[in-house]
């Protein structure tokens, strides 16, 4: 299950606001219960519709590709004005009773098209989906204790990883969020966890408050960080350099990059970033 990168289309079912800035919205596809799988960190992909459409137009899945591993030549032979905007998401949970994925979309105004639209989501709408995939994840560092740190779009991962941490793993948790109002309610770990709140309107930096982490940090043998990419690599090399964790006890991702878009070509350092989890995994 899961060696596949197939392309489906999921119904929104329910729209909830958890808080100001993010709406947990909830969707269901009879594909779905072959698809996900009971692991952390699932990531997929979200083909959102072009301006003046209600249904994003999808790739053609192709005859002689069974599993779907050349969904992306198709996604950009479509017209580029027909081409569903594209944005990466992790799965924040499934209830496989119900038959229900939940993805927390960040909202920040009509700066984007994912957050448009999931401004403006209403039951019935249809999204395509790419992914998840197994061919992707990546196993939890092991480590008696763990550090957590990302910001708002790392959250529904922190979540899912804190969920499946074992009962002899504690966790310590950094998040980033806009203000105290951004803050939500974490599941606890077996293993216990601890959560630090950083607030951008207070000054607040998620590189900041985990270089100026004391006591804190004790014990810490591996860590997840997520969010965006430059403070991403920034607190790698910090845990690394500084704190001498092995490069390979550290999980990294950077789910989004300052300024620029996911429809914009990678950068150097993205080619880097690339370059260094090739080498870790190797």
């Amino acid at each position: 299950m899961g060696q596949a990168l197939p392309v489906t289309s999921v119904r929104v079912v329910d729209v909830e606001r958890i808080t100001p800035g993010t709406a947990r919205i909830s969707f269901t596809a009879d594909e779905l219960p072959a698809l996900m799988e009971d692991r952390p960190d699932q990531q997929m992909k979200l083909c959102l519709p072009r301006a003046g459409q209600t249904v994003p137009r999808l790739p053609e899945r192709c005859a002689d590709d069974p599993y779907g591993m050349r969904w992306y030549e198709a996604y950009l032979a479509i017209p580029e004005a027909e081409r569903p905007w594209m944005r990466g998401f992790t799965v924040r949970s499934y209830d496989r009773g119900r038959n229900v994925m939940a993805v927390d979309f960040v909202l920040h105004g009509d700066a984007g098209p994912a957050s448009r639209w999931g401004a403006a989501a209403r039951p019935g709408d249809v999204l395509g989906m790419v992914g998840p995939s197994s061919l992707y994840a990546r196993p939890l560092p092991a480590a008696r204790r763990m550090l957590l740190a990302g910001d708002e779009t790392a959250l529904p991962a922190i979540a899912t990883v804190l969920e499946a941490l074992p009962a002899g793993t504690g966790a310590v948790v950094y998040a980033e969020v806009a203000d105290p109002a951004e803050e939500r309610e974490l599941p606890p770990a077996a293993g216990g966890a601890e959560v630090h709140w950083v607030h951008r309107d207070r000054g607040g930096s998620l590189t900041e408050a985990v270089r100026d982490a004391g006591p804190e940090l004790d014990g810490v043998g591996a860590a997840w960080v997520a969010g965006e990419a430059s403070a991403v690599r920034e607190l790698r090399r910090h845990l690394v350099e500084e704190r001498q964790l092995p490069k390979n006890a550290v999980e990294f991702s950077g789910y989004w990059r300052r300024s620029l878009t996911q429809d914009d070509g990678p950068t150097e350092e993205d080619l880097a970033e690339a370059a260094e989890r090739a080498a870790d995994a190797s």
